[in-house]
């Protein structure tokens, strides 16, 4: 059964992704996949959002001819990502007490 998913967690995921390496959308997506259902195009707002909110930054390098867009965590992006950990670990503290008991 999927659940749903907030863009305040879609927002962690990516900024928990390029906390890891600078990364390009396409890397991205791929990453995000790996545990949700995700196309480019629902991608790229969150990105497009992160970036407004200075959370992320861009820098564009050339690979095979072409240039592709890298995205990096800032300061701020790493603050709101030890944030939103931190309110994970609650949320999910919580619903495992609903769900196991304790």
């Amino acid at each position: 059964m999927p659940f749903p998913v907030s863009s305040s967690l879609l927002d962690a995921i990516v900024l928990a992704i390029v906390s890891r390496e600078d990364t390009y959308g396409y890397r991205i997506t791929q990453d995000v996949r790996q545990v949700m259902d995700i196309s480019e195009s629902t991608l790229y707002p969150v990105l497009r959002r992160l970036l407004k909110n200075g959370c992320l930054s861009t820098h564009d390098q050339a690979v095979e001819g072409r240039i592709r867009r890298y995205y990096r965590i800032t300061p701020l992006g790493r603050m709101r990502l030890a944030e939103a950990l931190k309110d994970w670990a609650m949320y999910r503290d919580s619903i495992e007490k609903v769900f196991f008991g304790g």
